[in-house]
């Protein structure tokens, strides 16, 4: 009888072990992944629904395509628009329904605003189309204006999400004929120091690796590039901005963690790169920190209550 309670109590306690390790397996998968302010997605072209493998990553931000429908609704994608596959649909709406719910947050360790970049894509490049459609884009904006950073007035003020624009030529001219407005184009190293393109109406320069670099990670990155590349990102951000790095090589994972590497270096803010876990992992390890002081879009930063 004693040796059949204690097989009885033996079993009981394996159990009571096993399901607590389940448990903590269980606990371990739902944890929250930290957020990732260095971290941008370009999204796949594949991806028939971007945001939710950026979001559960941690990733900070995210790329998408888009193309101008017959009455200025965007659809993701460069391709022929598909019915339901809007902007507002599979991004807008779930971002802020997640950050409304969050209290103004997408994650509780948001530390910089998610940046969105809208680049229109596609065969359509004529002016009525393209201004129907980011008239369409800035009252979808507006919508939800508590949490979006806006700038009133030439000053920017920091929200939780920051919505750039690329792939419209006269984008620039039309942002700031908007005394408030809740987007803000995307630049390039040659803004530095530009008074026609603030901080208030660029605060982000972003380009391709290869457009002023050609060291692709295969070998030691020669001096004069690594220069190069540490003086634009210090000008920058004594400019007030934040750097972006996009473009990089489809080389191996050694060459990628090299560039990575040379990037973090140099003081960039933010990696933007099609192979989210493998960009999600590295930075995990290795963690880029906001290291631009005078940027308007990451001074006082705290997403309020939507």
């Amino acid at each position: 009888m004693a040796e059949d309670m204690a097989t009885l109590l033996g079993g009981l306690a394996g159990l009571a072990g096993a399901t607590g390790i389940a448990t903590l397996g269980i606990a371990a998968v739902r944890r929250p992944r930290p957020y990732l302010p260095g971290a941008h997605a370009l999204a796949r072209v594949e991806a028939a629904d971007p945001l939710p493998e950026v979001l559960r990553r941690g990733l900070a931000g995210l790329t998408v395509p888009v193309r101008p429908g017959p009455h200025g609704e965007l659809f993701l994608g460069a391709g022929n628009p598909q019915p339901g596959r809007t902007l507002r649909r599979l991004v807008l709406a779930p971002l802020f329904s997640r950050a409304r719910a969050r209290g103004g947050r997408l994650c509780r360790d948001q530390r910089v605003p998610f940046r969105l970049v809208v680049e229109f894509a596609g065969p359509t490049r004529d002016a009525e189309t393209l201004l129907r459609a980011y008239r369409m884009l800035d009252q979808q904006l507006r919508d939800h204006a508590p949490l979006v950073s806006r700038s009133l007035d030439a000053q920017l003020e920091p929200g939780a999400v920051t919505v750039s624009i690329a792939g419209i030529v006269d984008v620039r001219d039309l942002l700031a004929a908007q005394p408030q407005r809740y987007a803000f184009a995307e630049g390039s190293f040659d803004d530095i120091g530009n008074p026609a393109a603030p901080p208030a109406l660029v605060p982000m320069l972003s380009e391709p690796w290869f457009r002023r670099f050609g060291w692709d990670g295969c070998e030691p990155i020669p001096a004069e590039e690594r220069h190069q590349l540490h003086a634009l990102v210090r000008d920058a951000h004594d400019d007030g901005r934040t750097v972006r790095i996009s473009g990089l090589p489809n080389a191996s994972r050694a060459a990628r963690r090299a560039l990575w590497n040379e990037l973090i270096d140099a003081g960039v803010d933010v990696i933007a790169d099609a192979d989210h876990a493998a960009l999600a992992k590295y930075l995990n390890r290795h963690p880029v920190r906001p290291s631009a002081p005078r940027s308007p879009e990451l001074a006082g930063y705290a997403p309020v209550r939507g």
